[in-house]
């Protein structure tokens, strides 16, 4: 009997259309639509009973709300009879797309914890999808483009079919992303006659496969040192979440998924009438008491104003730091990066907590 599946896409594979249709809402419809016409096709042990449709921009401006309405979309299917409930999710493939990366891990993991089957995505290693959900869902590493279309395909069905047969699965055998999971096996020797032998192997050429491989983090190299700060302009950003007071832009005190843009025009300090912090890491009481010891605007206006730096440039940025993806605060700094860099600033002062 085929294994039951749902399949979750965004407005461009759903047949809606493109950026015009984005913001368009989740809708859910029977059958297959778009690639799942194709996994239906290539992979008969699958059939996609419903098709939930969601706009990226909606989604990724409303994830919390957007997810919440998806789940109530397939509370029906979950409610009938243990013949026609879905036994599977899948969503995607998401390829590079970093929005609909996203909402495909997002879908996944609050469909994993409401109705408790198994969820597979699909997407590129580069997408920020894969930072933000790779702990919680399984992936299976794609293509950069759609030209990779049915390899994906044919990864999640292998993968989701196992998943759902209750068949143990492993990153290197089964072709997804590594979750960073660590589980205890039993082994006929000891960790040190191992670690001997991967390093005997190491010195004589051979191949060897480490039983723990630690993560790898960008390097970046610093810039030249300032020649002459008296004539440069500085600028300052937090990931301290230091926010005008009611937090307008609503940043979330973790896993922030946006940053805000302050004026500081007219403003020799800030003050607890004006500012507070929006963030959820640290005891907020003395930042809030004054928001100037997180974000230095004080000492900075007494900097500018003996001259030892050219001026302050007088929008602020501001995050919160606090269990932020990597993906997003790569992309927080590269957009702020490039704001700042067309106002022609020289030098920031980044502050945390």
């Amino acid at each position: 009997m085929a294994i039951r599946v749902v399949h979750y896409l965004n407005q461009f594979f759903g047949g809606l259309g493109g950026e015009e249709q984005a913001g368009v809402g989740p809708s859910l419809v029977a059958g297959a639509k778009g690639p799942g016409i194709l996994l239906e096709r290539l992979h008969p042990d699958l059939l996609v009973v419903a098709t939930v449709v969601c706009g990226d921009n909606a989604l990724a401006e409303r994830p919390e709300a957007m997810v919440a309405e998806i789940l109530d979309l397939l509370a029906p299917l979950f409610a009938a009879g243990q013949e026609e409930r879905p036994q599977l999710l899948v969503a995607g493939p998401a390829f590079n797309a970093g929005r609909y990366g996203l909402a495909c891990g997002a879908v996944c993991q609050a469909v994993a914890e409401r109705y408790g089957i198994p969820v597979v995505t699909a997407m590129a290693p580069e997408n920020p999808g894969v930072e933000q959900y790779r702990h919680a869902v399984p992936m299976v590493a794609t293509a950069l483009d759609v030209g990779g279309m049915a390899a994906a395909l044919g990864g999640m069905a292998a993968l989701g079919g196992k998943l759902v047969k209750g068949v143990e699965v492993l990153p290197e055998r089964d072709g997804y992303l590594p979750q960073g999971l660590r589980r205890n096996v039993w082994a006929a020797e000891s960790g040190a006659q191992r670690a001997v032998a991967m390093l005997l192997a190491k010195l004589h050429g051979e191949p060897f496969a480490t039983e723990y491989a630690m993560p790898v983090f960008d390097r970046v190299e610093p810039a030249p040192a300032i020649a002459d700060l008296s004539r440069a302009t500085l600028a300052l950003v937090t990931s301290g979440g230091i926010v005008p007071r009611g937090n307008p832009d609503r940043i979330e005190a973790a896993n922030a998924q946006k940053y805000g843009a302050y004026s500081l025009t007219g403003l020799a300090a800030l003050s607890p009438a004006s500012h507070q912090t929006a963030h959820g890491g640290y005891d907020p009481t003395y930042a809030n008491d004054d928001p100037n010891r997180v974000l230095p605007l004080d000492a900075v206006r007494e900097l500018e104003a003996t001259g030892r730096i050219g001026r302050l440039h007088e929008t602020y940025f501001a995050t919160v730091g606090n269990a932020t993806s990597v993906a997003n605060a790569r992309r927080f700094g590269q957009e702020i990066a490039h704001r700042l860099l067309s106002a022609r600033v020289q030098a920031v002062i980044l502050t945390s907590t």
